[in-house]
C-alpha cells in the first residue's frame, strides 16, 4: 500500500497490522466506529530516532510539517480535582492551554501532565501519544484546522511508527470536541 501522504517504505491499513500497535490503539482500531472506515487509518513504520517533528520531516517529507499534529496530555485543576484531557493541534502551532483549554475544562489552572502521568494513564510511550485509543472518559480537544485536513500524521502510541488519519475522523473520536483557535502560532 502507498501512504496517502509522505514518503514511507512501509504503509499498512491499521486493521491489518494490529500486532504492530500497542493495546489501547489496537483496541480503538478494532472497535472503530464512525463515518471514516478503519481501513483508511494507515500505520507507517518509522525510525524511533527520527520521531521528533523537525527531524522526522527531514527524512519522510518536508510537506508533512503542514500535515502533522501533536497530541499533548494536559491536567486541569479546580477545587482539588484534576481532569486529564488531550489536545490535538497542528505541529506548527501550540495548544492554547491557559486560554481555550482552561476555559473549556472549567479549570482554574491547566498545565501539561507530567510524563509519568501521561504515559501511565494512556499506556503509550512519551513522544508517541496519539488521540486514537485514549481513555474514553477523557475530553479530546481537537483544533478545527486538524479536522479540515484530508490526512493528518499523528503518533501511533509508540515512538516507532505513526498513524495517517483522515482529518474528519478526529471529530468522531470518543470525547472529541472540535474547537476553533485551540492551536496558536
Amino acid at each position: 500500500m502507498r501512504a496517502p501522504i509522505g514518503h514511507f517504505d512501509t504503509a499498512v491499513a491499521a486493521p491489518d497490522c494490529l500486532d504492530e500497535l500497542i493495546r489501547p490503539v489496537a483496541d480503538a482500531v478494532r472497535h472503530w466506529r464512525g463515518s471514516v472506515p478503519a481501513e483508511q487509518i494507515v500505520h507507517v513504520d518509522t525510525d524511533p530516532e527520527w520521531a521528533d517533528t523537525a527531524v522526522f520531516v527531514e527524512h519522510y517529507g518536508r510537506e508533512l510539517l503542514e500535515q502533522s499534529a501533536n497530541c499533548v496530555v494536559v491536567a486541569g485543576k479546580r477545587a482539588g480535582e484534576t481532569t486529564l484531557a488531550a489536545c490535538v493541534v497542528l505541529s506548527t502551532t501550540r495548544a492554547d492551554v491557559n486560554g481555550v483549554v482552561r476555559r473549556h475544562l472549567g479549570a482554574r489552572k491547566v498545565s501539561f501532565a507530567p510524563m509519568d502521568v501521561a504515559t501511565g494513564e494512556t499506556g503509550m510511550e512519551y513522544g508517541g501519544i496519539t488521540p486514537v485509543g485514549l481513555p474514553e472518559a477523557w475530553p479530546v480537544l481537537v483544533d478545527a484546522a486538524v479536522v479540515d485536513l484530508p490526512y493528518v500524521l499523528v503518533g501511533s502510541g509508540r515512538r516507532r511508527g505513526k498513524l495517517l488519519v483522515p482529518g474528519k475522523a478526529f471529530a468522531e473520536l470518543p470525547g472529541a470536541v472540535v474547537l476553533e483557535g485551540l492551536g496558536v502560532a
